[in-house]
């Protein structure tokens, strides 16, 4: 090996745009030269997809069933037992749902026997994966899943902003309702231990949003932030996590662009989303917190209708592998040297 962390790229739903920004990613000597790169996919896809994409540089081609890791350079891992003749680009389809699938559970076997060091993950169609009969909604609860944890969140950083979510994909009522303490505490928790691990920070500032407007403004505008948001703070400071707040939502985010805090804690979806992609917009870089391996991922969908145009943007893939190099390296110093003298 050649030092060099060892990456996995997954492709996504093959139908979308993830094959297209995995391969202008590659293209670019800059993000090649960062680490050994084994991409899960197959070479039918390039041709798929217009051909041409992957022949900038030479690569490496194994079968799924054989890969042992990453090599210098670029691996592709194909899957033969994959109907591409099934497969339309832009469309969703089972098919497409069901290789995606196939691509991300290789990657995660390699990871979790020690053959890779970590998963970029392109965009997967939830629907397309309902319908090839898996029951994950998505990469999050999938990875959870094969690494047994049950302790995970959802981080995005970009720009000058990283925001960890306590609740996600729910309706708002349906967030005022099953909000806790407990559950704060645990995302206050992930958090901070996740920014010294993998972010090289000793002492990680988070600053945390209230729910309502104003942060409550004493109970104004809500009592949330006195009834659940301050215990779970109380808490965290007793066991030595620095958390500043409940603040309100809209200054907050300023604050943590200026650097006063490492990261913002929200309680719900669009309170952290709108301004991460508002100021980072094509860098933004979605990450799984809370399993034992690095999982970085492009912060878009599989975006169907210029699938197979050669005109995807590939930042945030691009991103994401600076990220999860990013994280291996923090990773490393942080642990100790194991070489025997």
């Amino acid at each position: 090996m050649s030092g060099k962390p060892r990456l996995a790229i997954t492709v996504g739903d093959p139908a979308g745009i993830g094959p297209e920004v995995a391969a202008k990613a590659l293209n670019d000597p800059a993000i090649r030269q960062l680490a050994d790169f084994a991409v899960f996919g197959d070479r039918r896809l390039w041709r798929l997809h217009g051909g041409g994409s992957m022949a900038e540089f030479d690569f490496r081609t194994v079968p799924a069933a054989d890969f042992a890791g990453a090599a210098p350079g670029v691996t592709l891992v194909e899957f033969p037992e994959v109907d591409y003749d099934a497969i339309a680009v832009g469309a969703m389809s089972a098919a497409a749902g069901a290789a995606s699938i196939r691509y991300i559970l290789a990657a995660i076997d390699a990871v979790r026997v020690g053959r890779l060091d970590g998963v970029v993950t392109g965009p997967i169609h939830k629907e397309a994966i309902q319908a090839a009969g898996h029951p994950w909604p998505g990469h999050t609860e999938l990875f959870a899943e094969e690494f047994a944890a049950e302790d995970i969140a959802m981080m995005f950083a970009g720009g000058p902003l990283r925001v960890v979510l306590v609740t996600i994909h729910m309706a708002l009522a349906d967030v005022v309702r099953t909000l806790s303490t407990a559950q704060i505490l645990r995302i206050l928790r992930l958090a901070d231990r996740t920014l010294k691990q993998f972010f090289g920070i000793p002492v990680p500032r988070l600053g945390v949003c209230g729910l309502n407007p104003h942060a409550g403004e004493g109970g104004r505008f809500g009592h949330e932030e006195h009834t659940l948001i301050v215990p779970a703070l109380d808490q965290a400071r007793d066991e030595g996590i620095c958390v500043f707040g409940p603040l309100p939502a809209d200054t907050i985010f300023r604050a943590a662009m200026q650097g006063k805090y490492d990261i913002v804690v929200a309680m719900y979806h669009d309170q952290g989303l709108i301004p991460i992609k508002t100021v980072a917009f094509e860098e933004s870089v979605n990450i799984t917190i809370g399993i034992p391996a690095i999982r970085t991922s492009v912060d878009h969908g599989t975006a169907f209708d210029i699938a197979g145009r050669g005109t995807a943007d590939p930042s945030s893939m691009k991103s994401a592998i600076r990220m999860a190099v990013r994280m291996h390296q923090a990773r490393a110093a942080a642990q100790p040297d194991r070489t025997p003298p």
